[in-house]
């Protein structure tokens, strides 16, 4: 007769058992004593006493499903009633009301526990209320804004601005403001931040409300509550834009229960108790083994216990999972039961035993448990390890951390678990990258922080050089004792945080693992699938809250992919000594052309990957090798998105076109292309891998491939590694680059997607992270001079010092608080092992620019990304990791800096780069790095060819291109040279504040002579680079300055104003950018004229004196501005209005005074006589401003002295800081001269008549005649309008010549034609 076990169908084999005990030995069933030993042993009840044991039933397996289900019966007489319990009204299953019980725009998940803000402040309820009892729900803080956490009736009714808590009969607590809200609201509670858990609780019996933080009680939140008939509460919650969080109304086990309150939603009570019993049964069976040579029972600890095929303990294991296995597949009985039990077996024993364990469980679920069941169970157990783990409170030790990793780890090393895992769950149903989040405690109390850190310390503020700006023996010994003691207690905290690092790595190394291929694909080419998949989603989804990852759990992903990729790299390189170690790792530029790795929308240096394919294919062909089929171009169109089927020629044609070159058959059409899945659009928006449509043999170097798109998801590991006949991602390699491999292909395009993460919110996290940082200084700062104040003041004033004395500790208070959280940001952001992350990063983005640059025009196929990623971590390095960390201290330092130097040198004028804002980035990165004297070595560093060609394009004509930045540089190489040209800060603003001493704009001045001799030799060795570089200067100092006075006279048009019409702040700074652009671009015009004082002097070269006659205009044009008694500008200036701080006398004068000086006194006597000349000769000249410059109202007389200055005005002779005793000589001889050859020409000029003035400017006699048309005007008026225009003034006639006129030479010809 067959057991009634017999009949169970398993995943694997079914066992039949015979009740003959003579065939014990054939079939391996123990004999009927020993059995019934056995099962009684493993199948016990707890009411069971050793005294009953002699008067037990035998068991067997015919007997043991009826004793099994006496075992697990529950009295549930109450369990249908469940729904219907008194004091609650609604269903059973509590979730959100989706459906009615909302306002404003909300997302809601799957499960209708977890809500997002999508709007100003939305509203949601639960669709169960209670009115009777005490109660509680929990609420998992996602992230840490705006919310209000309460209860609220059915009557309230709420909008955009209003939500829980804000009308009668709703209550609520809120931790990002730390307030209570019925109405009005007052302090209570403590802040919250991601992580945590909010626990509401309602006492109906007594009227009371109460709220809990991580199971700490924050005390009554509000009595008296209305009750009565038709009074009762739904959980609700209000919350703002992208704010989230995830309920747990009883679904789940409440991580905080409270005594006497019940959750809204009822545990499976009766189902709980049968898989705790269930639960007992197997871990007996994992603590017992047969002996059946000896017939007894032998306790063995569970860790040593191995599945060795028994049929005893197979048939019983099979009947305990066919109980338990519809059990595991609910989310509260995995998480109560099961994780309860793994993370016993973690905390246990060591990592090998807890190991062993593990695996033995998953084997036995995979074995006795149908796919579908286990699957489910996987599932469960993985969200709820993720929400355990990312909502555990930070303890010293991280112990829950550590445990919970642990316990990842194990299940993760099983290899069927973890495929399965990686291909349904871990990216697709949770956001797994949680794994790798540390989060950041927002109270240091809690997380005894205080315990490993009792010495608080804070660092001074440092610069962007390197470490603090005063040397670390300038410390007192007290701060000295202060600083190490704080420095130990970091390192302590340090180690603990690498322990939890260490095991978020091991988690990546098993998903990168690529030696599990048996019987499928390896865990890392699934993982490179999602992987790609995640940052599609991440790339083009910004804004979109449910789809971004936040970046502070980037910031963490990144650090550790980056280890494990490492890891796997130098492994490769052990075993294959021709293969790259770490350190040299770059990414091949045909990745980028050949399609393989998905770029999905994101901007080429060249711009759109469809332009690139359609006008780099001849290229493509004969660089590499590589051609793109038409039907390929023709489906990149956005003409052909519009199409939902393709033109049947073109699909008629198609199998005879994809023809390799070299070969003579046909290729056979991949049964992809037939997809109906996979349409044109498709197509275009995922360009990311290509099939190659290539014969199964070896390609000789002339043939070319013919290649198509194919999804990141239908590739395989062939495509990716490659084969011998086939490159993989290094398909269609260039002849500039090695033959042998990097390293695995797959490695490669993990690089790459990290590179990507970086470029994609990395980056912006980091910049955001300094703030604690910020904090620190100001407070310090605060402290400083609350101290000071407190020495300063008499003790007579007793309430001063009381008041003093107050802000101090509260100072100290909040530096003792911010300095901890410092430590901890330092040791999870900002550390030596993170910045040497970021600085390979660095290096392997530049080495990846190298490479592509000499791939010629196909470098227009790299992401834009690569150069913003090189640019943006050496400003990470340099800016966020002091002053703990300083650059200077990284290996290859010098190296690093001079190769990102010649990288910014060659292609901030790359006319294969085409993108404004990735120019515009290089652009401001070279005028940032020069500013630095560490990188302008490096720039001085470079081959000289790319300096010069740096510098060339740097003097290129203005026009049509962002000249500003450019105009920065060339200034920046000067400053430190030019007269009064040696501050950091202009000297009216040395008493504020200010906003960032460390910014490229107030570093002290560090001038390139080496660059400035590039920039002479380059204006005088060519005919047209001097006129044509000078000119569009003149030009924009025409335009800016212009613009700066017509914004000045509104603005002080609006001041006068007796309606006090306030002036917009915008149009405040763009009047100042005018100011700064007219100082910067007269700067740039004396260091030309420094330099090079020829091309304005040496009236023998070509527009020589038509440029000097324009310089003089405007310089005479400025002073007038600038220097006329109580004018305009020197009323907008006394205003000092917020936004025109930088507008004084001081920096526009003193660089015209550098002009000036440089052409007058400097220059040798023929051209000092020119240039004298032609700036008397100019009609707005006025001795007057020169006069100025030294606080002189009037003129001298001839042969007097200069009388003393007048305090009150303006003078050069005031600033003895900025202006040395040679310099104001110097100006006192310009004025000298200027005075006496002003009176000679005075004396020398004759009246000239209306009639021989220039008709147009009106300031200069008619010295030049156009030919052929004949009509007049001066030299300088002409000339000036020849630079940009060849018609004529007046008839518009193409004017041939200019020749010279002279009144008294025409009148002569005129008689003698007439006699």
């Amino acid at each position: 007769m067959a057991s009634k076990g017999s009949s169970m169908s398993f995943s694997h084999k079914s066992y039949r058992l015979t009740s003959d005990a003579e065939k014990s030995r054939v079939t391996g069933i123990v004999h009927e004593k020993l059995l019934n030993d056995y099962l009684h042993r493993i199948f016990s009840s707890p009411e069971h006493t050793p005294a009953a044991a002699a008067s037990r039933k035998p068991l067997n397996f015919q007997n043991l499903p009826e004793h099994l289900d006496q075992l697990l019966h529950v009295e549930d007489e109450d369990e249908e009633s469940q729904g219907q319990a008194e004091g609650r009204l609604g269903p059973s299953t509590v979730v959100l009301d989706h459906t009615g019980g909302f306002e404003g725009l909300l997302l809601v998940d799957d499960d209708l526990l977890g809500v997002i803000g999508h709007s100003n402040f939305g509203t949601i309820r639960s669709t169960t209320c209670v009115y009777k009892g005490k109660w509680l729900y929990e609420v998992l803080i996602s992230s840490q804004g705006l919310m209000q956490i309460g209860w609220c009736t059915i009557s309230c009714r709420f909008n955009q601005e209003e939500g829980v808590g804000d009308t009668h009969n709703s209550y609520a607590y809120d931790g990002n403001r730390v307030r209570k809200w019925n109405v009005t609201t007052t302090n209570y509670g403590k802040a919250w931040a991601a992580g945590d858990i909010v626990s509401c609780l309602i006492d109906l019996d007594d009227g009371t409300l109460s709220f809990s933080l991580n199971g700490v009680s924050l005390g009554t939140a509000f009595e008296n509550l209305s009750r009565g008939l038709g009074m009762a509460y739904f959980p609700a919650i209000s919350l703002s834009f992208k704010e989230s969080v995830a309920f747990n109304f009883g679904s789940r086990p409440l991580r905080y229960p409270v005594a006497g309150y019940r959750p809204l939603q009822d545990p499976p009570r009766a189902d709980l108790v049968r898989a705790q019993k269930l639960l007992g049964c197997f871990r007996a069976v994992l603590s017992v083994e047969l002996d059946p040579v000896e017939g007894r029972l032998v306790e063995k600890d569970s860790s040593e216990w191995q599945l060795q095929g028994q049929p005893t303990v197979l048939l019983t294991l099979a009947h305990i999972f066919h109980r338990f296995a519809p059990l595991l597949r609910k989310v509260y009985l995995v998480e109560a039961v099961l994780v309860s039990f793994l993370r016993g077996v973690v905390e246990a024993g060591t990592p090998t035993q807890a190991q062993s364990v593990v695996r033995q469980v998953l084997d036995l679920l995979w074995l006795f448990m149908e796919d579908y069941e286990v699957q489910d169970c996987l599932k469960q157990l993985m969200m709820s390890l993720l929400r355990l783990y990312r909502f555990s409170p930070i303890v010293p030790d991280l112990g829950l951390q550590t445990h919970y990793l642990r316990l990842t780890i194990a299940i993760l090393r099983h290899e069927k678990s973890r495929k399965f895992l990686l291909s349904n769950v871990l990216f697709d149903v949770l956001r797994s990258v949680v794994f790798f989040y540390i989060k950041s405690p927002l109270r240091v109390e809690e997380a005894g922080l205080q315990e490993l850190i009792p010495t608080t310390w804070w660092p001074r503020r440092s610069s962007r050089e390197g470490k603090d700006s005063k040397d670390v023996k300038d410390e007192t010994a007290e701060e000295r004792v202060r600083r190490r003691a704080y420095e130990r207690g970091c390192q302590r905290l340090k180690k603990r945080i690498e322990v939890v690092e260490e095991l978020q790595v091991q988690i990546l190394k098993l998903l990168l693992n690529n030696k599990d291929d048996n019987g499928g694909e390896a865990s890392r080419y699934i993982f490179l699938t999602k992987f790609r998949k995640f940052l599609q989603e991440n790339a083009s989804g910004r804004g979109n809250m449910p789809v971004l990852c936040p970046p502070e759990y980037m910031v963490c992903f990144l650090h550790r992919l980056i280890s494990a990729l490492r890891y796997y790299w130098d492994e490769y390189k052990a075993s294959n000594p021709r293969a790259s170690f770490s350190e040299e790792a770059y990414i091949p530029p045909q990745i980028f052309y050949n399609g393989k790795v998905d770029y999905f929308d994101l901007q080429r240096l060249g711009g759109l990957l469809s332009h690139l394919r359609k006008t780099l294919k001849d290229d493509l062909a004969s660089k590499a090798n590589i051609l793109i089929d038409p039907l390929e171009l023709q489906a990149a169109t956005m003409d052909d998105l519009d199409e939902d089927e393709e033109p049947a020629p073109a699909a008629a044609q198609r199998p005879t076109q994809a023809l390799a070159m070299g070969g003579v058959l046909p290729l056979p059409r991949p049964s992809w292309l037939s997809s109906p899945t996979l349409g044109r659009a498709n197509r275009f928006l995922s360009t990311a891998a290509v099939s190659l449509m290539t014969p199964r043999r070896p390609l000789s170097t002339s043939e070319k491939v013919k290649v198509r798109t194919l999804s990141a998801e239908q590739r395989t590991r062939e495509d990716i590694e490659g084969s011998h006949w086939n490159e993989g991602l290094l398909l269609g390699r260039p002849p500039e680059e090695p033959e042998q491999p990097l390293t695995e292909n797959s490695l490669l395009e993990v690089l790459d997607g990290a590179v990507m993460m970086y470029s994609l919110s990395v980056h912006q996290q980091l910049g955001k992270m300094v703030g604690v940082s910020d904090d620190v200084n100001e407070y310090a700062m605060a402290l400083r001079d609350t101290e000071d104040k407190l020495r300063r003041c008499p003790k007579r004033r007793k309430d001063i010092l009381a008041e003093l004395t107050k802000s101090q500790k509260v100072f100290s208070e909040k530096l003792d608080h911010l300095s901890r959280r410092l430590a901890w940001v330092h040791a999870t952001v900002y550390s030596q092992e993170k910045m040497l992350d970021l600085y390979w990063l660095l290096r392997v983005c530049l080495r990846t620019i190298e490479h592509g640059d000499r791939t010629g025009s196909l470098f227009a196929f790299m992401p834009e990304f690569y150069v913003s990623v090189a640019i943006n971590s050496y400003s990470a390095l340099k800016n966020y990791f002091g002053p703990v960390h300083s650059m200077e201290e990284l290996p290859g330092y010098e190296e690093t800096l001079t190769r990102l130097a010649a990288i910014l040198a060659k292609h901030f004028a790359d006319t294969r780069i085409v993108g404004t804002d990735i120019r515009d980035s290089l652009m401001q990165a070279l005028a940032s790095y020069v500013c630095y004297p560490h990188s302008l070595r490096a720039v001085e560093r470079i081959p000289e060819e790319q300096r010069v060609a740096m510098v060339r394009s740097l003097l290129a004509p203005y026009e049509q291109r962002p000249w500003a930045q450019t105009n920065w540089i060339l200034v920046r190489l000067w400053r430190g040279c030019g007269f009064g040209y040696r501050y950091t800060r202009l000297p009216h603003l040395l008493k504020t504040k200010p906003e960032d001493a460390n910014l490229p704009s107030l570093q002290k001045p560090c001038p390139s002579t080496l660059l400035q001799q590039h920039m002479a030799e380059l204006l005088r060795e060519g005919p047209d680079v001097a006129p044509s570089f000078l000119n569009s200067v003149l030009n924009q100092l025409n335009w800016a300055f212009s613009e700066f006075i017509g914004m000045i006279q509104e603005i002080q048009q609006a001041a006068e104003r007796l309606e006090r019409n306030f002036v917009d702040s915008r149009q405040l700074k763009v009047c100042a950018t005018c100011f700064d652009l007219s100082v910067s671009l007269l700067r740039v015009l004396e260091m030309t004229v420094t330099l090079v004082p020829e091309i304005l002097l040496d009236w023998t070269r070509p527009a020589s004196e038509m440029l000097l006659r324009r310089l003089a205009q405007l310089l005479n044009q400025v002073l007038n501005r600038v220097t006329a008694e109580r004018n305009l500008f020197d009323r907008v200036v006394t205003l000092r209005l917020p936004g025109l701080e930088s507008v004084d006398h001081y920096p526009i004068l003193v660089a015209v005074t550098g002009i000036l000086v440089r052409l007058l006194v400097h220059g040798p006597a023929s051209g000092t006589e020119r240039a004298t000349s032609v700036l008397l000769a100019d009609p707005c000249f006025q001795l007057r401003s020169i006069c100025y410059l030294l606080g002189q109202p009037e003129p001298p007389a001839p042969g007097t002295a200069l009388p003393a200055p007048d305090r009150k005005r303006f003078s050069l002779q005031s600033y003895t800081d900025y202006i040395s005793t040679e310099e104001l000589a110097q100006v006192e001889q310009m004025l000298a001269h200027l005075t006496s050859a002003s009176a000679q020409a005075a004396a020398a000029s004759l009246p000239t008549s209306e009639e021989d003035l220039c008709p147009i400017c009106y300031a200069h006699p008619i010295s030049a005649v156009f030919q052929p048309c004949g009509h007049k005007s001066c030299k300088a008026c002409i000339n000036q309008h020849l630079m940009n225009n060849k018609d004529c003034f007046f008839c518009k006639a193409t004017i041939v010549s200019v020749e010279d006129w002279e009144k008294a030479a025409s009148a002569s010809t005129t008689t003698s034609s007439a006699a």
